[in-house]
């Protein structure tokens, strides 16, 4: 008899992973910004892009190629565009962390005075503190389950954003002011309106690392018919928050006041404050900072360990692969901790918080499209030479199916990276050059160390041939 237990993961767990891997409520002040523009865009960023990596990520999980992007481009393309992949895929999570982060210091802010979300240096300050204590924390062996997961998705993102959503509905019914009504005229942008197109990059953002959530598709039990229900689940919940948790903030707070730092918070006591609750306020920022800071350690670990089977193929040296007593790679997670510290400069380079925070998102998109990008050109390569075996897990149409997808994915993640380069008006970048310089210097900066990897490689190769 054997007693092996196969660790499984049930319907709601795996939904609640999809959608806590995704679905923020730190991001709905970003697409707030753009009004009733923003339902336009939801769908179509869900057709081109969160659909389309949600099955495709999931049928590769499912076959016999292990390693995540790194295993599914390197089997397509070689090491050094798997490398690439996977190097894009972590160094836009350093990008990442401090907007979350600096997400975290603005519901701090609110606990204490929340005219600190606007103080750069409070701002560097928290984020340093919070990432080399999670850094810590990690260091430990402390590994986040999926039940877990789940408790501090439903705590901290899905119960908030159902609530955020009721209190503007009551706001709406009680006849308060708006600052914004739905027009269907005006839902639909016309392709010169650039403007409303940039939204597109905030929506994108709000989309991404849905492939991470599918790796968990073979500890499903008959995923065939359980992973498509997560999935139709998760994108019809994230859809939905994010659609009407973006009105609530469009609704009630003026554009020009809207902070993309403590948003959220701005509208929680502009609530609160109406309805007489404000004892309310502390306990909503304790519940968002739960779910904050338990997706940040998923998203702390996930990435690395997949630069860790690059390491582990001689990209890195083996410095790089040491692990502790605990199991943990943590001298990745210590170069993590380091180059997140130096990515909190940018606040300095900004004019404004909202400002630094755009930046940090676009460029972490632009970082991650370029993944996407790679993902899915080597979907459509692996299929056109049947490299794709066992698939526990199978796209609609099945071969059709993953190419209708890919081409849309690719065709998504295209349109995103071009408008990526156009920031908003309406939030201080110091000007269009200001921000395109830093900007483009930010995409080649990040991506250089690719190739000083593979020339490390390379060297380190012909000195086993000498020897």
């Amino acid at each position: 008899m054997n007693n092996k237990t196969v660790t499984t993961v049930s319907l709601f767990s795996l939904a609640m992973l999809i959608t806590g891997a995704i679905d923020s409520i730190r991001n709905l002040p970003a697409t707030a910004l753009f009004g009733d523009k923003l339902i336009f865009f939801f769908i179509l960023a869900a057709v081109m892009f969160l659909i389309p990596v949600g099955l495709i990520s999931a049928w590769l999980s499912s076959s016999q190629l292990s390693g995540g992007v790194y295993g599914w481009v390197k089997s397509a393309f070689g090491e050094r565009c798997g490398f690439f992949a996977v190097w894009l895929q972590w160094i836009n999570t350093m990008v990442w962390y401090p907007t979350i982060l600096s997400f975290i210091a603005g519901l701090i802010a609110y606990m204490i005075n929340p005219h600190l979300a606007d103080n750069k240096y409070y701002l560097i300050s928290v984020i340093l503190i919070v990432y080399w204590t999670m850094t810590w924390i990690n260091l430990k062996g402390l590994h986040v389950s999926a039940q877990f997961a789940s408790i501090c998705t439903v705590i901290g993102m899905v119960i908030p954003m159902i609530l955020i959503v009721l209190l503007a509905a009551f706001w709406i019914l009680k006849g308060n002011p708006l600052q914004m009504h739905l027009n269907i005229h005006t839902m639909f942008p016309a392709i010169h309106e650039s403007e409303s197109w940039i939204s597109l990059t905030a929506i994108m953002a709000a989309f991404l690392g849905m492939e991470l959530a599918t790796v968990h598709v073979k500890n499903i039990q008959n995923p065939q018919n359980i992973f498509p229900k997560a999935l139709i689940f998760a994108i019809t919940f994230i859809l939905i928050t994010m659609i009407l948790g973006s009105l609530s903030i469009a609704f009630v707070l003026p554009k020009d006041q809207i902070n993309l730092v403590d948003g959220v918070m701005q509208e929680f006591s502009s609530f609160f404050h109406v309805y007489h609750l404000n004892w309310l306020i502390p306990v909503i920022a304790v519940m968002i900072l739960i779910g904050s800071l338990g997706g940040m350690i998923n998203w702390m670990i996930s990435p690395a360990k997949g630069l860790l089977l690059a390491a582990q193929d001689g990209f890195l040296p083996k410095f790089f692969q040491k692990e502790n007593k605990h199991g943990v790679a943590n001298v990745m997670l210590i170069v993590q901790a380091v180059l997140v510290s130096l990515m909190c400069l940018v606040f300095l380079l900004m004019p404004s918080v909202n400002g630094s925070y755009w930046l940090l998102t676009d460029l972490s998109t632009e970082l991650y499209m370029m993944m996407y990008f790679l993902m899915f050109i080597a979907a459509v390569f692996l299929l056109t030479h049947d490299a794709v075996k066992g698939a526990i897990f199978q796209v609609p149409f099945k071969k059709v199916g993953v190419w209708i997808l890919s081409v849309l994915g690719i065709l998504g993640v295209i349109m995103t990276f071009v408008i990526g380069f156009f920031p908003p008006s309406d939030v201080n970048v110091g000007g269009f050059w200001h921000y395109e310089i830093i900007f483009g210097s930010g995409i080649v900066i990040m991506s250089l160390p690719a190739g000083l990897f593979y020339w490390y490689k390379t060297c380190h190769a012909k000195e086993w041939e000498i020897h």
